[in-house]
């Protein structure tokens, strides 16, 4: 009994590893589709590890098989399809024309990733289940991933598209670091029931994506990026106002004070001219 006991604690739950691994897999298969000029497929992919990427860890809850050695592997996985992958990809497709600068901001986007997994597994215990602190990688590679996927599906010229993919390239890679917040949708209820209704708008929603995968997929997640800036900017500027109705508040409330003595004199004085 005490060998099982030994055997158990050293092995690994399956199920979920396995479903890391199909992303770790999509995530080098990326690399060297991308490699082969086959780019549509290499954008496929990254958008298949996303979705393994997501079943992982909720399968994981769901079957309490979670351990801390499926923690470590699915970043390590996260890091090599959403951090290395999206970046090589965007490089062999557009940025390489830029030489130097083309790898640099390849890799600004590499660096990024690393250092939002590094943060969300330090700061995973600690920040609001809600929101993530940064742009989250799989976000981030599918905005880069999609961009990739619509000028392959549109035969756009990669190389007079440089720029903007350039600027795209930079900028997913300072959101993932930066301190905007994004809405997490960690409290959806998987395993609860659903209006009906509910049921419908997913549908729609599979239908909507099947008009022009390509297209609305990076819609969706180029919307999803701007969403962080956007919903900040709005925050700053209703605790900017509140702030100015309190102080408001506070010299309303002094008012009656300073006023007080002037009308007592008033009545004073009025009272000796009588």
């Amino acid at each position: 009994m005490k060998k099982t006991g030994v055997m158990r604690t050293r092995g690994i739950y399956l199920l979920p590893n396995l479903f890391t691994t199909a992303g770790l897999f999509a995530g080098f298969y990326a690399i060297v589709a991308s490699m082969g000029g086959r780019f549509e497929a290499a954008a496929v992919a990254i958008f298949i590890a996303m979705i393994t990427d997501s079943m992982d860890g909720r399968i994981a809850r769901m079957t309490h098989t979670q351990s801390d050695f499926g923690v470590e592997y699915d970043s390590l996985s996260d890091m090599i399809a959403f951090g290395l992958a999206p970046a090589l990809v965007i490089y062999v497709w557009s940025l390489s024309s830029l030489g130097k600068v083309g790898w640099l901001a390849a890799f600004i986007y590499t660096a990024g990733a690393a250092l939002r997994l590094a943060r969300f597994n330090t700061q995973v215990e600690t920040v609001h289940k809600r929101y993530f602190q940064g742009l989250a990688s799989p976000a981030a590679a599918a905005m880069i991933a999609g961009l990739v996927w619509v000028g392959s599906d549109y035969s756009l010229n990669p190389h007079q598209w440089v720029w903007p993919v350039l600027g795209l390239t930079v900028a997913a890679g300072l959101l993932m670091v930066s301190n905007i917040r994004y809405h997490s949708f960690k409290e959806l209820d998987l395993r609860g029931k659903i209006p009906f209704v509910a049921l419908l708008l997913i549908v729609l929603v599979f239908v909507f994506i099947s008009i022009d995968p390509p297209l609305v997929l990076f819609s969706l997640a180029l919307i999803y990026a701007l969403s962080g800036p956007v919903l900040t900017l709005f925050f700053l500027r209703r605790v900017r106002a509140e702030k100015a109705g309190d102080s408001g508040a506070d010299a309303a409330e002094s008012e009656p004070s300073i006023a007080a003595p002037d009308s007592e004199q008033r009545a004073d004085e009025s009272r000796t001219k009588d």
